[in-house]
């Protein structure tokens, strides 16, 4: 008989489809856990998974397996969820996935001091800005601009709403011109931002309460938002990112803002998770303090 530290073993690297992710979520080397498999599937009699030099994937019988094992897991998980909130002092691992903007711009400046305050947490944080199922994946929250929460997700706004800007060098202006309304940017060398999806980014507008997307196009797209700016500072286009990340080079006068007052107004992120008939006790206090941290007014910057 398999025991359940192999079935939650088997389950990771099938549900991950790779033994070296499934590694790094257990803290174990993927050579161990590829050994204990072969150990389970030689005394179960049955081969689980399909292995080659570029994949792992469930065979007939461990996606048999699988669907049976992953609902009575989830049902230990929120057993011992349920057991954590009687802790007086909240203990454990909190997993979070959250986009990288969000996780420099809104969690960093709180997780020393949520820390500090929780000893006894580990937080575990993975930056991916795709949409993924936290459920499925063995998150316990994520963080979203509100638009792509699901609805039967609880929803508890994170820091101040997350203005976008649209800036260039003052070279760049000198020798092209400045756009006069967005869709004067199909005139321009704009930097493009591409989703892990594959769709690329149409730069949103809002004018007289309508909204406006403009496919944009240029010689450069990025999936990170330093090199955006990076590539804006030194002159190669106009570039859309988020204010916050602009405001040293804006106030240094490295970059300029244009078209200010065709921006919409500023989406907000949220934390959000599964509804659950007990709430895990280190994502309790960490939601409280995401709540108290939003209820702050915002500091004017010195």
């Amino acid at each position: 008989m398999a025991d359940l530290n192999e079935l939650t073993a088997f389950a990771a690297v099938a549900r991950l489809r790779s033994f070296r992710k499934a590694a790094l979520e257990r803290g174990v080397s993927a050579s161990a856990l590829s050994h204990a498999l072969r150990a389970l599937e030689e005394r179960l009699g049955v081969r689980l998974l399909n292995r080659t030099t570029r994949s792992v994937t469930p065979t007939e019988a461990g996606q048999q397996l699988l669907a049976r094992l992953a609902p009575a897991m989830r049902e230990i998980t929120d057993a011992l969820l349920d057991l954590s909130t009687l802790q007086d002092v909240p203990a454990g691992k909190l997993r979070l996935n959250v986009p990288r903007p969000a996780a420099r711009l809104l969690l960093a400046p709180m997780l020393a001091q949520f820390v500090a305050r929780y000893p006894r947490v580990q937080v575990e944080l993975v930056t991916d800005d795709g949409m993924i199922d936290i459920v499925r994946d063995g998150f316990d929250a994520g963080i979203r601009f509100g638009e792509h929460v699901a609805a039967d997700m609880i929803a508890v706004p994170v820091g101040a709403p997350q203005p976008f800007v649209v800036v260039a060098s003052p070279a760049y202006l000198a020798t092209h011109g400045a756009p006069s309304t967005p869709r004067a940017l199909l005139g321009h060398a704009c930097i493009g931002r591409r989703f892990p999806s594959g769709r690329q980014y149409a730069w949103e507008f809002g004018q007289a309460g309508e909204g406006v997307s403009i496919a944009v196009g240029g010689p450069l797209v990025f999936d990170d938002d330093e090199l955006m700016l990076r590539a804006a500072r030194d002159g190669a286009g106009l570039a859309y990112v988020y204010e916050a990340d602009a405001r040293a080079d804006i106030a240094a006068g490295r970059l300029v803002c244009v078209l200010e007052r065709c921006l919409p107004p500023p989406p907000r992120y949220f934390l959000y998770y599964p509804s659950r008939r007990q709430m895990p006790s280190v994502l309790r206090v960490f939601v409280d303090m995401v709540r108290a941290d939003a209820a702050t007014p915002p500091q004017a910057p010195a």
